[in-house]
C-alpha cells in the first residue's frame, strides 16, 4: 500500500507540474503575442504619420529591422515593399487587414506559415489620400518558444521530480503509519482517520457476527449431541472403511458396547453378517435397508452414504425399533385368519341345509324356509367378506382410489334413498336436510361413511323412530350428522364401538345381519379424509354421530 501511495503522489505531482508548465507556456505565448501586436500597431501609426508628412520620400533609405513595410494603393496595388519588388507582387486588396483598413481606417490580422513554422502579424492604417501603410512582423510559434526554453525547463523538471519523490516518500509513510498501527482485535478503540470509521465498524460487526456464529455452532453441536444421546433410535457415523466416527447411547446399548468404541471397526463390536452386507453400500454409494434381529427385537437398519463434492466420504447407520410394527403386522395376519374362521359358521349352515335338501330330508312345506336360510347366510357371508376386503384396502391407504370433488349433500341424498326399503321395513322415518357442500375425497369411501351410519341408525332404532341426516357447511369445514331415536349406547361401550367386530348387543347384531365392521370402516374412511368423528348418545334415547371434514382434506 505504501508503494501505491508513493507512486500516486509522484504521478500527481509530476502531472500537476507538467500541467502548470504547459499552461504557463500558453499564457506566456499569448501575452507576448498581444504585446508584439500592440508594438506593431504603434510602429504602423508612426510610419503612417511619416508618410503623411513627407510622402514617398519617407521610404528612401528606410531599412526597418524586424519589420516589413508595405505601401498599398486604394485599389490594392503594392506601391512599395521593403523586402520585395512591388511591381512583381500580387494585388493585396483581398487581404484581411487591407480590407479592414480601407473600411474602418485601421485593420490587423495574423497568418500562420506551415513551411516556416511561424506566425506573421499584420497591422495596416489608411492614409488621408486613401492609400494604406502596412507593417508586419514574424512571431515565433509555441514549439519554437518551447525549444528555446528547453534547458531551463529540463532543470526545473529534474528539481521538481526530486522534490516530488522526497515528499511522496515522507507522505506515504505518514499516511500508512496509522493503518499499520490498527488494533483489529478491538477495532472501535483506534485513533486514526475518520474515513476508516465505517471500515472499523464493519470489522467490529463482522467479528461480533463470527463470534455469534461460533456460539451458535457450539450450541447446535451440543443440541445435536443432546438429541442423539436421548434418541430411542441408534445412530452410528462411519467413514468409508467402516470405522466408527460417532455413536449414540442407544446404539451403544443395542450393540452391547461403550462410547470407547469410537475408532474401531464396526464388525469388531458386532459380527452380524447382515450388518456386513449393509456395509457394501458405502463403497457402492447406494442406500441399503435390512430388518434384523437384535437383542430379542426386530430392528430396521438403514445405511445412508454421505457424499461430499460428489464422492462418498462416509455413511450414517440408523437403527429403528420396528418390533411393535412387526407385531402389529402379525396381529393383522392373525385377524385375517380369525375372520376366515368366522366364515365357517355360515358356510356350515349353508352346507347343512344344502345337504338336507339334496337328500330329500326336508318336508315340502319347509323347503322355502331352508332356501331362505341359505340365501340369508350367503348374503351375510358376502357382506362380511366385502367389509373385510374394504377394511384391508383402507389399512393400506387406498392409494389406488381416485380422489375428486364430490357434492356431499347429493351423495348423501342418493345413499339415503337407497336405504328407503330397509327403513320402511323397520318402520323408521328417515329425513335429510342441509345444503350443497363440496368435499375433495374418494366417492366410494364417502358413500360408505353415509351408508354405514344411516344403516346402523335404522337397524338400531325402534318401531316408529326417526333418523335425521344433515349436511352443513361450517366456517372451517363441512359437517355430516346422523341422529336417531334408537336404543342408544351404554357409556361403557362408547369407546370401543369403532373396533372391528365389536358389538354392543351381539345377539341383536347377528339377528339384524350386521357384520360388526361398519363403524370400523367409517373410522378408517374418515381418517383417510382427515375428518374428525364425534359421538353423542343417551341410552334409550338415541345416538348422534357427526363427521366433520376439514375445509381442505387433500
Amino acid at each position: 500500500m505504501t508503494k501505491r501511495i508513493f507512486r500516486s503522489i509522484c504521478l500527481v505531482a509530476i502531472a500537476v507540474f507538467l500541467a502548470c508548465v504547459t499552461l504557463f507556456l500558453f499564457v506566456l505565448y499569448d501575452y507576448f503575442g498581444n504585446v508584439q501586436q500592440r508594438g506593431l500597431k504603434t510602429q504602423t501609426e508612426l510610419a503612417a504619420q511619416g508618410v503623411e508628412t513627407v510622402g514617398a520620400e519617407y521610404f528612401e533609405g528606410l531599412s526597418p529591422k524586424g519589420y516589413r513595410v508595405s505601401w498599398i494603393s486604394a485599389d490594392g496595388k503594392v506601391l512599395y515593399d521593403s523586402e520585395a519588388d512591388s511591381s512583381e507582387m500580387e494585388n493585396h486588396l483581398a487581404r484581411e487587414e487591407i480590407k479592414e483598413a480601407l473600411e474602418s481606417g485601421y485593420g490587423e490580422s495574423s497568418r500562420y506559415s506551415a513551411t516556416l513554422m511561424e506566425r506573421t502579424l499584420y497591422s495596416a492604417k489608411r492614409l488621408t489620400d486613401g492609400t494604406v501603410i502596412r507593417l508586419s512582423v514574424a512571431q515565433s510559434t509555441l514549439l519554437t518558444l518551447l525549444l528555446g526554453m528547453t534547458q531551463p525547463i529540463i532543470i526545473i523538471i529534474v528539481i521538481a521530480v526530486v522534490i516530488s519523490f522526497w515528499l511522496a516518500h515522507r507522505l506515504s509513510k505518514k499516511i500508512t503509519a496509522p493503518l499499520n498501527q490498527l488494533n483489529l482485535d478491538d477495532p472501535l478503540n483506534n485513533e486514526g482517520y475518520d474515513e476508516l470509521s465505517p471500515l472499523l465498524r464493519r470489522i467490529d460487526a463482522q467479528q461480533r457476527q463470527i463470534r455469534g456464529q461460533e456460539k451458535e455452532l457450539r450450541q447446535k453441536q451440543e443440541e445435536f449431541e443432546a438429541v442423539t444421546e436421548n434418541m430411542a433410535e441408534g445412530i452410528i457415523l462411519l467413514n468409508t472403511k467402516g470405522v466408527i466416527l460417532g455413536i449414540n447411547r442407544a446404539a451403544s446399548t443395542l450393540f452391547g458396547t461403550t462410547r470407547n468404541s469410537i475408532g474401531k471397526y464396526i464388525l469388531s463390536i458386532n459380527r452380524n453378517l447382515e450388518i456386513s452386507e449393509l456395509l457394501s453400500g458405502i463403497e457402492s454409494g447406494v442406500r441399503k435397508e435390512k430388518i434384523i434381529d437384535l437383542n430379542g427385537g426386530k430392528y430396521q437398519l438403514a445405511l445412508n452414504p454421505v457424499r461430499e463434492s460428489g464422492n462418498v466420504s462416509g455413511a450414517v447407520l440408523l437403527m429403528l425399533d420396528v418390533t411393535e410394527k412387526e407385531q402389529a403386522e402379525q396381529m393383522r395376519r392373525e385377524f385375517t385368519a380369525n375372520v376366515s374362521h368366522e366364515l365357517k359358521t355360515p358356510l356350515h349352515t349353508i352346507a347343512g341345509c344344502a345337504e338336507l335338501l339334496e337328500n330329500g330330508m326336508v318336508r315340502p312345506e319347509d323347503t322355502a324356509r331352508f332356501y331362505s336360510q341359505i340365501r340369508g347366510e350367503a348374503g351375510r357371508m358376502i357382506a362380511l367378506v366385502e367389509d373385510i376386503i374394504r377394511l384391508s384396502h383402507l389399512d393400506e391407504g387406498a392409494e389406488d382410489m381416485k380422489r375428486e370433488r364430490v357434492d356431499l349433500y347429493d351423495l348423501t341424498a342418493e345413499t339415503v334413498k337407497s336405504l328407503s326399503r330397509e327403513a320402511e321395513s323397520a318402520g323408521v322415518f328417515v329425513s335429510i336436510e342441509g345444503e350443497s357442500a363440496v368435499v375433495y375425497g374418494i366417492p366410494q369411501l364417502l358413500e360408505s361413511i353415509v351408508y354405514n351410519l344411516t344403516d346402523n341408525a335404522i337397524k338400531y332404532n325402534r318401531q316408529g323412530g326417526t333418523v335425521k341426516v344433515s349436511v352443513e357447511r361450517l366456517s372451517d369445514g363441512i359437517r355430516l350428522s346422523v341422529a336417531d331415536t334408537g336404543i342408544g349406547i351404554p357409556p361403557e361401550h362408547r369407546e370401543r364401538i369403532f373396533e372391528r367386530f365389536y358389538r354392543v348387543d351381539k345377539s341383536r347384531s347377528k339377528e339384524l345381519g350386521g357384520t360388526g365392521l361398519g363403524l370400523s370402516i367409517v373410522k378408517h374412511a374418515a381418517r383417510l379424509h382427515h375428518a374428525k368423528i364425534e359421538l353423542q348418545s343417551a341410552e334409550g334415547e338415541g345416538t348422534t354421530i357427526t363427521v366433520v371434514f376439514p375445509e381442505k382434506n387433500d
